[in-house]
């Protein structure tokens, strides 16, 4: 029949045609639309991993009494544990000590204050929460001295704490990603009151040591050498042995080192405080703490390993995930291991430390805290995480007769 239309054998118009056609166009872009938006997250996700950014606040002032010398912050998960600890501000003051938890509500804690506030100070509202507590050498009332590491990268400042007498075991001291080398002064007087020395180190891109060409971290991928460097002073100053102690991404880079190290043959053993044993659990992990897609996290990953994305997520070179991943390497560990972690880190989770456990129990020793949060094992409970690290010690042999060790 002339001018009539013809029908699909199924029942299908043209009409019907076009609509699906354009059901799957609308679909397309919709797919479309939603990837790239996953991609531009996951480049973003990709550059505050490797990018060296600013202290952020992470809790508020609330108020300040003087007069009982208290402080009233927000609360948070760790705003409100129990122990000392420190707090950066801005103001008169940029850090100060804070003691126990003296009251609290649903929004604010109470705590006591350890570093003196003025009736004319000025606080901003504004504030981070720090497991610190000693910013400066001269707190530990031990002696020490300045020193000058000669990394690849240039010249590294270090702290140096020699022991009493004749020490030929040091520690070097690894301190984590986004802050500085004040984060290991806490674990100096354990290991000084076994006789053994602390070699508290900077390294590329922490803001203090000098800067790659890229400015940004390599997740231990490089840091590591810089700190080998510092191995390197320690022998010519007399060190038989070398123990090695990280703390979060540090954990990362001690474990490079016992891996890579060109003075492997001197390190002894190696303590791990909330340690990175695994990148890709924890940027899976950080994906899931601010709610974003899982996929993100694998693009995250996949962008931070390709040379092609280097420009884009501000990386130097690719980061090499397999040879960071250490519960896949741990056949390849020689040296024992002390592991400290919390359960509740909040920040880099404690499965891959369990996961290295399980696979090395023959090498690795594990503590676990539940209440402790990251990198805040000795402000919560310094007894017991004293206790771990020297009964460690004296079970391996490392140090002398313990003494006292001062708060």
């Amino acid at each position: 029949m002339n001018g009539s239309r013809r029908a699909d054998p199924n029942g299908a118009t043209p009409a019907s045609y076009r609509a699906l056609r354009a059901a799957l166009l609308a679909l397309a872009s919709a797919l479309l639309a939603l990837t790239s938006a996953m991609a531009l997250v996951s480049v973003r996700m990709a550059r505050r991993v490797v990018l060296p950014a600013a202290r952020r606040a992470d809790t508020k002032i609330v108020g300040v009494d003087v007069t009982a010398q208290t402080i009233t912050l927000g609360r948070t998960p760790d705003t409100e544990l129990p122990g000392r600890y420190g707090l950066f501000t801005a103001g008169t003051a940029e850090y100060i000590k804070l003691g126990s938890v003296l009251s609290s509500d649903e929004n604010t804690v109470t705590r006591k204050l350890l570093t003196h506030v003025a009736a004319d100070a000025r606080l901003a509202p504004d504030a981070a929460f720090s497991g610190w507590y000693y910013d400066h050498p001269e707190q530990l009332h031990l002696p020490f001295r300045a020193e000058l590491v000669g990394a690849p990268v240039g010249p590294c400042p270090a702290w140096v704490f020699p022991a009493e007498g004749d020490s030929d075991t040091w520690v070097i001291q690894i301190h984590g990603r986004g802050t500085t080398r004040a984060e290991c002064l806490r674990a100096v007087p354990v290991f000084h009151a076994r006789g053994i020395s602390s070699l508290v180190v900077s390294y590329r891109n922490d803001g203090q040591a000098p800067r790659s060409r890229s400015g940004t971290y390599a997740l231990g991928a490089t840091e590591w050498r810089d700190v080998d460097a510092a191995i390197g002073v320690a022998r010519r100053r007399g060190a038989k042995r070398v123990l090695l102690m990280g703390w979060s991404m540090g954990g990362a880079i001690a474990l490079q080192l016992a891996l890579q190290s060109a003075h492997r043959d001197l390190i002894a053993g190696v303590v791990l405080e909330s340690p990175v044993v695994d990148w890709r659990t924890v940027l899976a992990f950080q994906a899931r703490l601010n709610r974003l897609p899982q996929p993100v996290a694998g693009m995250a990953i996949g962008a931070l390993g390709a040379d092609w994305a280097s420009h884009v997520t501000g990386a130097g070179a690719p980061i090499p995930f397999d040879r960071l991943d250490v519960v896949a390497r741990a056949q390849e560990l020689r040296h024992p291991i002390l592991l400290l972690h919390s359960d509740d880190d909040g920040f880099v989770p404690s499965d891959a430390s369990h996961e290295l456990l399980l696979a090395r129990p023959d090498l690795v020793e594990m503590h676990v805290f539940d209440v402790a949060r990251h990198t805040k094992l000795w402000n919560y409970d310094q007894d017991r995480w004293t206790a771990a690290i020297s009964d460690w010690l004296d079970r391996h042999d490392f140090g002398s007769v313990p003494s006292r060790v001062d708060g």
